[in-house]
């Protein structure tokens, strides 16, 4: 690769991406130029790699402390935009601080102190009144998904911590959502708005799916097998109904995670996880999966339930028609239950008897290493391949973590791998191997 080569383009190729899209372009050339922008896009179409690219260009090699801020409203989020920018490359030092992480953890991140720090707003607030990193360095914030911070709560400490930075030089405001109203503690005065909302929206198809009873449990198992192996997302209005819909699946032998805000961190991550790498399918989720996950291309979307909002059912439907691609939406509509008025009348859905199709040819592998122990995706693949015996289309998806990794291997020979590499040897450590 040439030295003189454009940094964007490094990255660009380093991450396999032939060419930005219309709204990364005029994001990466207006943030390029400009102090203050708002940046509007549905859910899916690449708004972190469309702020992050700019911002990148603006940060010291040599500078130390944190120089970027971007807060998000949940520790997923914070998670995803950890892994894409790791995946760029970029030389600087990343950290994500949210809730449900210990504080400790926190702090041994900050003995060699980030140039990009990613955090939910109240871990970052809890951060600086601990006075644990420095405000003076940073130059450029966001606020990313900055009105669903506002919508779970986190007014008090985005003001908190807005009043802190006195040295920005460039603030960033992005949303999937059209009605945002930018509140005075953000003093944004002349911002630039870049808006894509208009775009994607009509890719996606929109069916009914009519449900004979009242109760919708039988239809929605009918619905799976018609809609067939492809990967895809059931959401529900509320955490007791995820927990009916998943003993249903369950009974059926339908395969399938949950995800809720009820579940412990570590069960939402290993959730997404075995999703991503198709362990599982499906995923039941609520609307905390509506926006800001990094999940695989999603083939559908099935509610279960209608969200009361119109902006929750566009969130939900946009984890489906994602990078301005195409995209399914299904209703699923049982007798005597009133849809919402925003929705038109819809196409109707009519359901074959198809058999259940087939689970899943995969199974996840848990490894107790991480990046602490400098292990990277290339150490796990040539310990699978070389001492495992695996052949290359036994060996899934690698995620690395900072003091873990997941995989995922042909269910055929987890039995035979997993007894034979557990207690192997990674880089320094000694690893445990085991299915979860």
């Amino acid at each position: 690769m040439s030295e003189t080569q454009d940094p964007t383009q490094r990255i660009l190729d380093k991450m396999g991406i032939e060419s930005l899209n219309d709204m990364q372009q005029e994001a990466l050339s207006e943030i390029s130029k400009l102090d203050e922008v708002v940046l509007l896009s549905p859910t899916g179409t690449g708004k972190t790699l469309a702020f992050v690219l700019p911002l990148l260009e603006t940060l010291k090699i040599d500078a130390t402390g944190v120089q970027l801020l971007i807060l998000v409203p949940s520790r997923e989020l914070a998670i995803q935009i950890e892994q894409v920018i790791r995946g760029m490359g970029s030389g600087f030092k990343i950290n994500a601080f949210y809730g449900g992480q210990s504080f400790s953890k926190d702090r041994e991140g900050l003995k060699q102190t980030p140039s990009i720090l990613i955090g939910t707003p109240g871990r970052i607030a809890d951060h600086l009144r601990r006075n644990t990193f420095t405000t003076k360095s940073i130059s450029a914030l966001v606020l990313d998904e900055f009105d669903k911070m506002l919508e779970v709560g986190f007014e008090r400490e985005m003001k908190e911590i807005t009043r802190s930075l006195n040295h920005l030089n460039k603030k960033i405001l992005t949303s999937a959502s059209q009605n945002m109203d930018l509140p005075d503690f953000v003093r944004m005065n002349r911002a630039k708005k870049i808006n894509y909302l208009h775009q994607g929206r009509s890719q996606l198809e929109l069916k009914a799916i009519i449900s004979p009873t009242k109760d919708k449990l039988e239809t929605l198992v009918k619905a799976l097998a018609h809609l067939g192996n492809k990967p895809g997302i059931v959401f529900c209005n509320f955490k007791e109904s995820i927990q009916r819909v998943s003993e249903h699946l369950e009974e059926h032998q339908i395969t399938h995670g949950c995800f809720h805000g009820d579940m412990e961190q570590q069960d939402r991550e290993r959730a997404l996880i075995k999703f991503r790498n198709g362990t599982h399918q499906l995923i039941v989720a609520t609307d905390l999966a509506a926006r800001g996950l990094d999940i695989p291309e999603i083939e559908f979307i099935l509610h279960y339930h209608m969200p009361n909002r119109e902006h929750e059912f566009t969130h939900r439907n946009g984890r489906t028609a994602r990078m301005l691609k195409g995209g399914t939406a299904y209703i699923l509509q049982g007798t005597q239950e009133r849809m919402p008025d925003y929705l038109e009348k819809l196409e109707t859905e009519e359901l074959s008897d198809s058999p259940m199709p087939a689970p899943s040819e995969w199974t996840t592998l848990f490894i107790s290493g991480g990046r602490r122990d400098k292990i990277s995706k290339g150490d796990i693949a040539g310990l699978f391949f070389k001492q495992g015996g695996l052949g290359k289309d036994q060996l899934g998806l690698i995620e690395i973590k900072h003091d873990c990794a997941f995989l995922s291997v042909h269910k055929d020979v987890v039995t035979q791998v997993t007894e034979k590499l557990d207690n192997s040897r990674l880089k320094k450590k000694k690893v445990r191997i085991r299915v979860i």
